[in-house]
């Protein structure tokens, strides 16, 4: 063998297969549709370029589904050229951000329920722990989502309050 055939073959398994490169490709076609349907106020936390940026932008005033998939394309295409790796870390930040939203929200939940059942006595532990909510607001809620209860209706005051307590906590 010359050297010659031995430089193509190491070209040759350096190289990325077809399946490969297609793999690729829909990889960043999905993570590019995972950007277009962010919210702005997220999409703007992301290190994207100002091509792409006018690109997901004219995608939205697309009317047509078969012109609103090719643009998709174009998209995909424009990822090629953009720093993957830091997106996907500030994606996986608004993930964990989530999560510990999703968390909050479970415990505050908590939180209402035993205000409507304890009454009074969750009320001082509660504003132990969120000094700032307004406490006249916080029994008159409680109050009448305690009594909705007690007559079956529909629970607008319990929303009310896990409302007043999410305003609270500052979720």
């Amino acid at each position: 063998m010359t050297d010659h055939s031995r430089d193509e073959e190491s070209e040759y398994v350096v190289r990325p297969n077809k399946t490969q490169l297609k793999r690729e490709m829909a990889e960043l076609k999905a993570l590019g549709e995972q950007i277009i349907a962010m919210p702005e106020r997220q999409r703007a936390r992301l290190p994207l370029s100002a091509e792409l940026l006018a690109a997901i932008d004219e995608f939205h005033r697309i009317p047509s589904r078969e012109a609103r998939r090719r643009h998709l394309q174009y998209v995909g295409k424009l990822m090629r050229s953009e720093d993957i790796a830091g997106i996907r870390d500030t994606l996986a930040t608004f993930e964990r951000e989530q999560q510990g939203r999703e968390v909050h929200l479970q415990r505050l939940g908590q939180w209402r329920e035993r205000l409507i059942e304890d009454g009074d006595a969750a009320v001082t532990d509660f504003v132990e722990h969120y000094p700032a909510v307004d406490l006249q607001t916080l029994r008159q809620v409680m109050r009448n989502a305690r009594r909705e209860r007690e007559q079956g209706k529909p629970g607008n005051s319990a929303r009310k309050l896990m409302r007043l307590l999410r305003d609270a906590a500052g979720i």
